[in-house]
């Protein structure tokens, strides 16, 4: 049904992906709703498509669908005032979803290590309105190794990750809270999302969600190859 949800606004492509059975959460529809996906692609014309477009420097913006099912499997630890990482933040699309899940308290922290997205995410952010957001600290963007996490603002109660990693990154587990939930895509030529939840004890226990396929989770000269 995913590739049924394209629409010709922003309501519309929501609306769609809440009667394909993707979005079920209220929550989840009005925070997707106070985000305008014209103002995180490169063609406005193409926002409301259902898939996933590039955006420059070998990376893409997943489909909504996508980013709708992340928001749905990470629900539960998406409260005001939690912590969130979103590694490989790209055009800091899920960045603003996110921060509408967590508020108020929450802080969103937004991890690329592509120095130009995220200076694009920043100027999207600020588009669509988010700007009071980045100067309050709530939204924060980083230059950096997704792969690292960002420890400095851990441990977070939920941490997505927007593209394909061989193997789950043990520094991402590590900066899990406890109890906190990663929703990662994981492999190389066949690709899974895998759920992978901490306890209140640091146990682990992994899900295989859905197969999929994403970009590498890779370093930025690897990267950066892709767009040549």
């Amino acid at each position: 049904m995913a590739w049924r949800c394209s629409g010709r606004t922003n309501a519309q492509l929501i609306a769609n992906m809440s009667t394909g059975g993707i979005i079920h959460s209220e929550r989840v529809t009005k925070a997707m709703k106070a985000v305008d996906r014209a103002n995180y692609v490169p063609v406005r014309e193409d926002a409301y498509e259902d898939s996933p477009q590039p955006i420059g420097h070998g990376a893409t913006i997943s489909a909504p669908h996508m980013h709708a099912y992340a928001a749905e499997h990470l629900l539960p630890y998406l409260k005001p005032g939690a912590r969130v990482l979103d590694v490989g933040s790209g055009s800091g699309y899920l960045v603003a979803v996110l921060h509408g899940l967590v508020g108020p308290g929450g802080q969103v922290v937004g991890i690329d290590h592509i120095p130009e997205l995220v200076s694009t995410s920043i100027e999207n952010l600020k588009k669509d309105g988010k700007g009071e957001a980045l100067d309050r600290g709530e939204i924060k963007m980083i230059t950096g190794d997704g792969r690292q996490g960002y420890a400095a603002d851990g441990p977070y109660d939920a941490i997505h990750v927007g593209a394909a990693a061989p193997t789950v990154p043990e520094a991402l587990i590590d900066q899990l809270a406890k109890p906190g939930r990663m929703f990662i895509p994981v492999g190389s030529f066949l690709q899974y999302i895998e759920q992978i939840d901490k306890d209140e004890h640091g146990n682990i226990h992994r899900e295989k969600i859905m197969g999929v396929r994403y970009v590498p989770l890779t370093d930025r000269e690897s990267q950066l190859e892709l767009a040549i």
